[in-house]
């Protein structure tokens, strides 16, 4: 009985290897966990990806809430309070006139608007 790559295996004797069961079973392994199983190696990276991703905003979020804490504790002071009300939403007192000054720089042009 002739092998049908009989012809093959004589001309490329690097095939011979390749046709043993069990270099066969690990390549067809390989190929299972490689690219078919759930948790393959291109499903992983792109989970691995979006952890990354995760822990950077992580990391931004915890760095904005100790921002936001420091700025809790300066405003319980009564001072602080008005100071900030009066710089950032122009509150003023009774009786009291507010002008708001706007320097050149500041002010966008209307040619430049977009639509």
């Amino acid at each position: 009985m002739k092998k049908p790559f009989g012809k093959l295996i004589t001309r490329y004797p690097f095939l011979k290897f390749l046709g043993n069961k069990y270099v066969l079973v690990l390549i067809g392994l390989a190929v299972w966990l490689m690219f078919l199983d759930n948790y393959s190696y291109f499903e992983n990276r792109a989970i691995n990806k979006e952890l990354e991703e995760l822990e950077e905003n992580k990391e931004y979020y915890i760095q904005e809430i100790k921002k936001d804490s420091a700025s809790i504790k300066q405003l319980n002071n009564p001072d602080q309070t008005e100071k900030y009300a009066r710089e950032k939403y122009y509150m003023k007192r009774e009786n009291e006139d507010i002008y708001i000054i706007e320097f050149e720089d500041n002010v966008p042009d209307e040619d430049t608007k977009s639509l």
